[in-house]
């Protein structure tokens, strides 16, 4: 079937199936695997716009089905689609590989198709992106929407787009251009309208579940995300979508919210397809004027019968968490105060106290919040390993201060694989004490075939070097999972499990090291594929700890077909 549009996602090494690459924990917090599979909400919101707007838009994750499948062949599969436009998606670094690859694929099955990129990071890397001849358009900025349809409309019709705003593009004679970034919506009223109602139509359509599905094991935990605004008004140093990476390089100098209807509605067509957990991505105090307070309430006024996830930026007040608490009986919360050192977590743009800090997970714990994950990072300013060691230390005193709750779930990992390009700390790293290995596009996509995830970091600090990281990490993990099986947070099976998997990680790491200090070690690194490859797919102890409890029925298609075949979606 020809449609006017293909949006791809590629996997974060575009032949990671062939590579010798220890991963290590880079993916270990998040539901997708190292392969990165998760394609960017955004890929929904343009494709139900531009079908609005009366064009075919297919999606296509084919890092989801690589990996899924062995024998997928990425290539016969591109070849087989038709369509005059194929997006790729290079939002976060990690798939700077991938993107460039498949976009190489495409242009070799399809020489007259254009390829368009968009996302954060080909927002940031656009002039470089031109370097690369199988790009034809690059669309800056985080709202594209409008951008991409008039882009369509050029190209189906044969005009140049010469008036397609935030777009840098290359012309019939070569020559690179670029358009006024001037799409920079200040409301979200016509985007997100009906994006999960639309994923469900194009699956019916195209009759294919597998290039839909986020990540590998979705259809077991069908988590789902509902966006409240883009932008943001925290300064987070390590963060690629900062106030101030917004401000610079998207031409967002404040926040654009989604009102609290169109996220209650959000939540209300979800749980017409599905039982699983809804995370609320956003802090609901970001906007102020009251609209916490209002998306609560409309929450409670239209609950369903889904978990909801709540994030944090900062502490919180007792009456908010118990607004939460009404809203979604056993709601889920998330804070991430980094480190449990102010002068750190200062340092890293976490202005707050640990005594605020733990009043709040006090407090949630007291007004019945199911579950309270609190995440703790090794890599930032004036944080020595000693600290990272401090930090788990730390987390004995919260499991002995809450009585070892096991609501009270407590993860470290390490910054990987990347320092977000854009960030404070990448854009001044002396004031912020770091020290940037790589600067390029291809510096990175290089980085990321590396044969151990050490060699991938592009930072160092002037309190820890990349071996440094590396090592704190696995010491870090392993102390912390000892520390949650005495308190009886995981059970000792789970424990063991974590423990054999940081154990086998470490010592090929080490082993890889050797390897590569003696030179020559492409056929001793191909030896080693199996056993790194095992390595990659121990299950991942703080993965599963993550998930919420499911009922027996997680999914109900037929209920969403119902009611999307009636009009009351």
């Amino acid at each position: 079937m020809s449609v006017d549009l293909v949006l791809l996602h590629a996997p974060s090494v575009h032949d990671f199936r062939q590579k010798t690459i220890l991963y290590g924990p880079v993916s270990d917090l998040i539901p997708p695997s190292p392969v990165f599979e998760l394609y960017p909400v955004g890929f929904a919101s343009l494709a139900e716009y531009l079908e609005r707007a009366g064009h075919h838009v297919r999606i296509v994750n084919l890092a989801m089905r690589m990996l899924r499948n062995k024998k997928f062949d990425a290539e016969v599969f591109i070849k087989r689609l038709r369509s005059p436009v194929f997006g790729i998606d290079l939002h976060w670094m990690v798939h700077s590989h991938g993107a460039i690859e498949i976009a190489r694929v495409v242009k070799r099955c399809h020489p007259q198709a254009k390829v368009v990129l968009g996302g954060f990071s080909a927002s940031y890397f656009y002039k470089e992106l031109f370097q690369y001849p199988e790009i034809d358009y690059v669309l800056r900025g985080d709202s594209t929407e409008e951008p991409l349809r008039q882009l369509v409309d050029c190209i189906i019709n044969g005009r140049e787009p010469e008036a397609v705003p935030n777009l840098a593009w290359r012309d019939s004679q070569g020559g690179i251009r670029e358009n006024p970034f001037s799409c920079v919506p200040d409301h979200l009223n016509n985007v997100m309208a009906n994006y999960y109602g639309n994923i469900i139509h194009s699956v019916l359509r195209y009759r294919d579940l597998a290039s839909y599905i986020p990540f590998k094991d979705w259809l077991r935990y069908p988590i789902t995300a509902v966006i409240t605004c883009r932008g943001c008004t925290e300064n987070c140093v390590i963060c690629g979508g900062s106030a101030a990476t917004f401000r610079q390089f998207y031409n967002r100098g404040k926040p654009v919210v989604r009102s609290p209807e169109a996220v209650a509605q959000d939540v209300k067509h979800i749980g017409h397809f599905s039982n699983g957990p809804i995370f609320i991505l956003g802090d609901l105090n970001q906007p102020g004027d009251g609209y916490a307070g209002k998306v609560l309430r409309l929450l409670r006024e239209n609950r369903v019968k889904n978990q909801l996830i709540f994030e944090l930026f900062s502490p919180t007040s007792r009456d908010l968490l118990q607004q939460m608490s009404l809203a979604s009986p056993n709601f889920c919360l998330e804070i991430s105060p980094d480190s449990h050192d102010p002068e750190v977590r200062r340092a890293s743009g976490r202005h707050y106290s640990t005594e605020a800090l733990e009043q709040t997970l006090s407090d949630a714990l007291d007004v019945g919040c199911g579950r309270l994950d609190v995440f703790f990072m090794i890599g930032l300013p004036k944080q020595t390993p000693q600290s990272v060691m401090d930090n788990i230390d730390y987390c004995g005193h919260l499991f002995e201060k809450f009585k070892g709750d096991k609501r009270l779930c407590l993860f470290i990992a390490p910054l990987s694989p990347f320092l977000d390009p854009g960030s404070l700390g990448f854009e001044q790293p002396e004031r912020h004490g770091y020290r940037i290995l790589f600067r390029t596009l291809e510096e990175h996509r290089q980085a990321l075939v590396a044969p151990s995830w050490q060699y991938s970091l592009n930072y160092e600090t002037e309190w820890m070097t990349r071996q440094q990281v590396a090592d704190t990490a696995y010491e870090a993990i392993l102390r912390l999972n000892r520390l949650k099986a005495k308190y009886g947070v995981i059970s000792k099976q789970m424990a063991e499990a974590g423990e054999r998997r940081i154990k086998a990680a470490s010592e090929m790491m080490h082993r890889i090291d050797e390897l590569l200090a003696k030179g020559d070690h492409q056929e001793e690194l191909s030896r080693l594929k199996a056993e790194v490859d095992k390595i990659n797919m121990f299950p991942v102890s703080e993965k599963i700890q993550l998930e919420l409890p499911l009922g027996l029925i997680k999914l109900k298609p037929w209920r969403a077909l119902w009611s999307w075949v009636t009009g009351r979606w």
